[in-house]
């Protein structure tokens, strides 16, 4: 979700069709989260999270999915919220965050965008705090591109993963001066290169 990015390709591709990938949308997600449970929790108690603080016990919990806590763990959280969120401004981004989670659960993309549409006017009301506020208007700003995922139902999740793999075989060899060695050694790292199309390197 960066702009720089998103104009690039515009310019440079524009009859591609640009998907904000589901990762980073609920990454967002979850570090509004994750920064209102922070402001709440210097509010309450004047420091930052100490092991034995409410809201610093559930700050794992808070990010995981709802469908894949058990019912303890659940209970463990809405406790520990009562104690540590008395204005329930976690609670509430909990559920935002959860409700974007939902977003990609619909199979239908009126559905979809319907849902949306109604989790950014929720995001975006006076009485919400301003971390949810920014997160909402996001979310407006993204909005085509979010609704896309439903369209094409793709993730840069492999290419990522590739990047990140290339990049760790550069911290082990500390650097590469010679690109040949460098995709020899990516080949090598990630499985049995083709040798037969191993000169067909061409570098400009």
């Amino acid at each position: 979700m960066s702009n720089a990015y998103a104009a690039v390709y515009s310019v440079t591709l524009p009859h591609a069709v640009q998907v904000v990938d589901r990762f980073h949308a609920i990454q967002l997600a979850n570090r509004c989260l994750d920064e209102v449970r922070r402001r709440v929790q210097v509010e309450q108690l004047g420091h930052r999270g100490r092991k034995a603080d409410p809201l610093y016990r559930i700050r794992r919990t808070l990010l995981t999915g709802e469908e894949k806590l058990s019912n303890d763990a659940l209970a463990r959280m809405e406790s520990l919220l009562a104690l540590g969120d008395p204005d329930a401004e976690v609670a509430m981004a909990h559920r935002v965050k959860e409700a974007l989670r939902d977003f990609y659960i619909l199979d239908k993309v009126e559905d979809a965008r319907d849902h949306l549409d109604a989790l950014i006017m929720h995001c975006t009301k006076r009485e919400m705090s301003p971390e949810i506020q920014r997160f909402g208007r996001t979310l407006k700003r993204w909005f085509a591109k979010l609704c896309n995922w439903h369209e094409t139902r793709v993730s840069n999740g492999p290419t990522e993963g590739l990047n990140n793999l290339i990049k760790r075989i550069k911290r082990i060899g500390f650097g590469f001066m010679n690109f040949r060695n460098y995709r020899i050694r990516a080949l090598l790292y990630a499985g049995k290169p083709n040798w037969r199309i191993l000169r067909s390197v061409v570098v400009t």
